[in-house]
């Protein structure tokens, strides 16, 4: 029986030897299929457009059916542009039967696409290979990499640094050895005939040095991170804490390499709608005429005509709208005068009659019930069709031509003759409609962005127009998004003229939008003014709280968006990004590069003036501030000038005057020149937020880039649409939002959340934990092979530096495979210093990862050194030890093989113990792994040189022979392994005692006040649970204040409220083209830890800590996180 046993044990073993012999080939194709995902990643985010899009051919082309004979006869010639890179954009001409007809993006499928709703499609191929929209706009994906992963590669190329310094002492000791000592000393050791010298000999012996000391170079390190980090995504995928119950969507770590850096993010760069808000937009006020304004909410302020506060009545009850059969039943609004207004007065009919028709709104058949539902691109069209109908001016059908109303019961029809559609530089849209029978009149509807409306207003309407931009600026201070409706009357000569007009331009085959926007200014002219719409973007849940806590934990947050200024400014306040606390909030609005940088300049000088002047300091007095630092000439930068006289209780950083930054796209553009960017930059990191209003796609990479660049800190971009792509693929990592914009965000991003509140929790706990663990593997990591290795160094002195190993050749192939890598990959996905619900309550714990102050360089030596001390107790000690000892029956133990084993056993267990001194949180897998590693060599060593081990059966591969009794027998084994594993371990646990007492970390001061309080609060455990959380929210109602005490303007132009429109252009063509009808989808289917309070925070909150000059403070009972997973 142990014959065979020993049989299956030599075959595991030479199993698993071919395995050992071919990791480095498996770890070549692990690297050749991480780059392929990366590439494949890439291209599907290139080709997979997940929105649904309409393309379609012109009615005269559509009539050649599906028959190939028909198809075979067409004999058009398409005239079009070169091949370009712009996806969004396409002129060309087809030439058929001496007829010439516009084609447009929308008259075309891009390659890569995929067929919704259609089987088969039959076309002309107009460009093909490398001409297509699609190739012209390949190129390289950003190859994201940790500042962790640079400097281990950094650190990695020293320690072979090292070991060739190793090896070139051990050759050149090697040389002077031969000379004195071994050239008498070759009847032991021979020399070859062809080294007859000592300096060949050397010179080989250099390469063998390389060979035995090659595990100081950590290979195994790089596949040993990637599996962390593997762990590390898993357990952010099953966090049931970030899965949003409402949309049925769990949080997705979409790549496995940046985990650590969530803990060491310094900027965050933020899109608006859909991110902070809800995109969801809902009809709130309006103002028609200019005389009457409606809407609010009970209890909230409102404006009269006066242009007085005032407030609904308390009791003011929702509208009843259950005897109109079309209403929405969540549908909520307040003030009953609109609705009875608008059934008595004429103005208010058409005010609602205009919103019904001028859109691009598709109506479906629900079968439910008789109100049709509204599929519209842009939410607030969707929102304002819905209002409309709620008030009686229904939207019912549309046909190619015709659009259908029902009016308070009266069926209304207008035939469509043109749609003015529209695009990012109108800012404006029109319809031309006649009817309804028997007027059949002639009229332009137009809506769009309030600057863009009133600069085509007719003259006689000036008092009008400024009542209106009164309740705009209501509107703005609401943070309301806004449209402006304006009409016209036209002639059928004026009509007749324009559309010919129109065609010529339409068929262009040059310049085609330019001289369609000089057809559309023409018509667009002599309006008259109806009103103003105020849709309501609601904020996402608990989105104040979540930015007050980044904030806290010093993460700067920018936010980009393409709203107007006043909407983001009272979205900012909203959202607590701006705060009635700050000192002034500046607001930049040079159009030119001298106007940016004087004002920039302004601001700066400002406030650096405005912070000397709290610190004490003179005007005269030569200091600069950056990221809350001062830097003074000579001296090295520190957090408070103040901080030797102030008291522990004084005046912290946070008592300083704060300041913000506003600044529109047209200013942006020269603010990111290259003679003002430096100014840019230095002039938002003084402030505590900015907002970047009506910027560009491109705008917010480029800004991301800038601060990338220029303080070469750690960024974020989050955001929902396809135009955050660009600002997600410049961050350091990019966040995507599943929004309702489509998943083009998600596609690019590398974490994929549902609600912005999660981020929260995606940086401060995981990314906090990630960066921690990461760090704590390095550095132990490190120290092991160190101390595994130098044992080696230090043996070469003593073998007259023949190059023989210290350690058994099974041993060295195990230490880094089964003896040290389970205890350490534990440390690395499972330690927590402290819990979920302190990393959210104390965010301040979050600073030390963005300083690197958990690994660098300094810490990487030290680990080293560690390691060099722990291999000279080891082997020094192990050498005196055995030196001259003898077994129990006389026979002299001071062999090699004996040497080899009790080492390497001292080694594994002095490792493994420390691996457990650096645990904060022990888990069953982490004493699986710890005290399993430690009994695993003794496996190892009896079933390899037991009494009946694998040595016994070929001792021509293992001359040591049954060597583990003897060797274990011996007293002095176990004796020299407790005293060695004391003088290892027990100065660590001194050194970090002291410093814990003398000068204790911010984490060592939470840590000590959780373990005193016995809390009940227990470490995370990670599983998929997707029940109800606890529906309290900790969310308190925000009273919006108007910023206008706060702005500091630098110009005088007066900036309305954001208009409201995100569609794209080409939906008025598609919608009159005849393909997009009225559809019926009648049978569419439907579709707790508990709180810490008391002496923790009384404590911990009054405890200042040196290391981030300010006073560690817990969050208000308010906002506590809800910590049930």
């Amino acid at each position: 029986t142990a014959s065979g046993l020993s049989s299956v044990l030599c075959v595991l073993f030479v199993c698993l030897s071919v395995c050992l012999f071919f990791s480095d080939l498996v770890y070549l194709v692990y690297v050749l299929v991480m780059i392929y995902a990366a590439i494949c990643s890439d291209y599907l985010f290139a080709c997979r457009e997940t929105n649904l899009k309409v393309r379609q051919a012109i009615p005269e082309t559509a009539e050649l059916g599906e028959k190939a004979e028909t198809l075979a006869k067409f004999d058009g010639e398409v005239i079009c542009e070169v091949p370009n890179n712009k996806l969004d954009k396409f002129d060309g001409l087809l030439e058929w039967k001496q007829h010439k007809y516009g084609l447009t993006n929308s008259n075309i499928l891009l390659r890569g696409c995929r067929l919704r709703n259609t089987n088969t499609v039959y076309g002309l191929v107009i460009y093909a290979g490398h001409d297509t929209k699609l190739m012209q706009n390949s190129g390289e994906s950003p190859f994201k990499r940790t500042a962790t992963d640079r400097l281990m590669n950094y650190l990695v190329l020293l320690i072979f640094v090292v070991l060739v310094v190793l090896a070139i002492v051990c050759a050149i000791a090697e040389s002077i050895w031969e000379a004195s000592t071994g050239e008498a000393f070759q009847w032991y050791v021979p020399w070859d005939d062809e080294l007859n010298s000592p300096a060949i000999i050397a010179t080989l012996q250099f390469f063998s040095y390389i060979i035995v000391m090659n595990t100081l170079v950590p290979i195994s390190l790089y596949v040993s991170v990637e599996v962390i980090r593997l762990g590390l995504s898993w357990l952010i995928d099953w966090d049931c804490e970030m899965y949003d119950e409402e949309t049925d969507t769990p949080p997705k770590a979409r790549t496995t390499t940046l985990n650590e850096e969530l803990g060491q993010i310094q900027y965050i760069f933020s899109d608006k709608t859909g991110t902070l808000t809800q995109n969801v937009m809902t009809f709130h006020m309006c103002s028609v005429g200019g005389n009457c304004l409606y809407g609010g909410t009970p209890n909230a302020p409102t404006l009269t005509d006066s242009l007085q506060t005032m407030k609904l009545d308390q009791e003011s009850k929702r509208i009843d709208f259950s005897s109109n059969e079309y209403a929405d039943k969540n549908f909520e609004f307040y003030d009953q005068s609109l609705l009875d207004d608008c059934r008595t007065n004429k103005e208010v009919t058409d005010f609602f009659r205009l919103i019904a028709l001028c859109h691009t709104v598709m109506p479906e058949k629900d079968g439910t019930t008789k109100r049709p539902l509204y599929q519209a691109q842009s939410p607030d069209e969707g929102a304002l069709v819905s209002a409309a109908a709620n008030f009686g001016i229904v939207f019912t059908e549309r046909s190619p031509s015709v659009v259908r109303l029902n009016v308070h019961g009266k069926e209304e029809s207008y035939q469509v003759l043109c749609i003015l559609d529209f695009d990012n530089v109108r800012k404006r849209m029109s319809v031309v409609v006649k009817g309804p029978s028997p007027d059949d009149r002639i009229q332009l509807l137009c809506k769009g962005a309030d600057n863009m409306v009133f600069e085509r207003l007719a003259g006689g309407q000036d008092d009008k127009k400024q009542k209106t931009l009164e309740h705009l600026k209501w509107f703005g201070t609401e943070g309301l998004r806004t449209l402006c409706l304006a009409s016209k009357d036209l002639t059928e000569k004026e009509w007749d003229e324009w559309n010919r007009k129109y065609q010529d331009a339409s068929t262009a085959t040059q310049d085609r939008d330019e001289k369609l926007r000089t057809v559309f200014e023409e018509i667009e002219d002599n309006l008259t003014l109806l009103g103003a719409t105020a849709v309501e973007d609601k904020l996402q849940d608990e989105v104040p709280r979540t930015i007050a806590r980044l904030a806290s934990a010093s993460i700067k947050i920018w936010v980009l968006t393409g709203d107007k200024e006043e909407t983001a400014i009272n979205i900012g306040y909203s959202c607590r990004l701006l705060t009635d606390d700050m000192e002034q909030v500046f607001i930049v609005e040079g159009r030119d590069v001298p106007s940016v940088k004087q004002s920039l300049t302004t601001l700066s000088r400002q406030i650096i003036s405005a912070r000397k002047q709290y610190r004490g300091l003179s005007p005269d007095d030569d200091v600069d501030f950056v990221d809350g630092k001062v830097h003074t000439s000579g001296l090295e930068p520190k957090e408070s000038v103040r901080d030797a006289t102030d008291s522990p209780d004084g005046p912290t950083l946070h008592d300083e005057p704060e300041f913000a930054l506003v600044i529109n796209g047209y200013s942006l553009s020269p603010a990111l020149e290259e003679d003002v960017k430096d100014l840019f930059v230095k002039t938002a990191c003084l402030c505590k937020a900015v907002i970047c209003c009506r910027v560009t796609p491109l705008q917010k990479a480029m800004v991301v880039e800038l601060v990338k660049e220029s303080k070469k800190a750690v960024t974020l971009a989050i955001g929902d649409g396809a135009n955050d792509v660009s600002m997600i693929k410049a961050a350091h990592i990019g966040v995507g939002i599943s929004g309702k914009e489509g998943r083009q965000a998600v596609l690019a991003s590398d974490y994929a959340l549902a609600q912005f509140r999660f981020l929260e929790r995606l940086l401060l706990v995981h990314g906090r934990w990630s960066y921690m663990r990461m760090c704590k593997f390095l550095r132990y990591f490190f120290y092991k092979n160190f101390a595994f290795t130098w044992c080696q160094f230090w043996f070469a002195w003593f073998s007259g530096f023949t190059a023989q190993t210290v350690y058994d050749a099974w041993f060295i192939t195990f230490y880094n495979v089964i003896f040290t890598s389970l205890p350490v990959l534990a440390l690395g996905i499972l330690d927590q210093d402290v819990d979920d619900a302190t990393c959210l309550r104390y965010p301040k714990l979050y600073v030390p990862g963005q300083q690197n102050r958990l690994f660098n360089v300094k810490l990487f030596l030290l680990s080293l050194f560690n390691g060099v001390l722990v291999s000279c107790a080891l082997y020094f000690f192990m050498y005196g030890a055995f030196h001259s000892i003898l077994s129990g029956d006389g026979k002299d133990a001071a062999t090699l093989d004996v040497f080899q084993t009790v080492l390497a056993g001292t080694l594994v267990i002095v490792v493994n113990l420390q691996v457990g001194l650096d645990t904060y949180y022990w888990t069953p897998v982490n004493h699986v792994f710890i005290w399993g590693s430690i009994l695993a060599w003794f496996a190892f060593i009896f079933t390899l040189y037991g009494p009946n081990g694998v040595a016994t059966l070929f001792p021509g591969f293992f001359p040591a022979g049954a060597v583990a009794p003897f060797a274990l027998d011996l007293p002095a084994f176990w004796m020299s392994a407790l005293v060695i594993s004391a003088i290892c371990v027990f100065p660590v646990m001194a050194i970090r005692y002291l410093v814990n007492v003398w000068s204790p970390t911010l984490i060592d001061v939470v840590r000590k006040h959780q373990g005193s309080e016995c809390c009940e609060c227990h470490p995370v455990e990670f599983k998929w649970n997707r029940r109800r959380k606890d529906s309290d929210s900790d969310e308190r109602p925000v009273g919006t204040a108007s910023p206008t005490s706060h702005l500091v303007r630098q110009g005088t132009k007066e900036a309305p409220t954001g208009f409201a429109f995100s569609q794209e252009p080409g939906y008025g063509d598609l919608i009159r083209s005849g393909r997009m009808s009225f559809v019926d989808t009648s049978h569419r289917r439907s579709a707790s830890v508990k709180e810490r309070t008391g002496e923790m925070d009384r404590v911990v909150g009054s405890i200042s800590s040196t290391h981030s000059g300010a006073s560690i403070q817990p969050l208000s009972p308010v906002d506590k996180p809800n910590s049930n997973l």
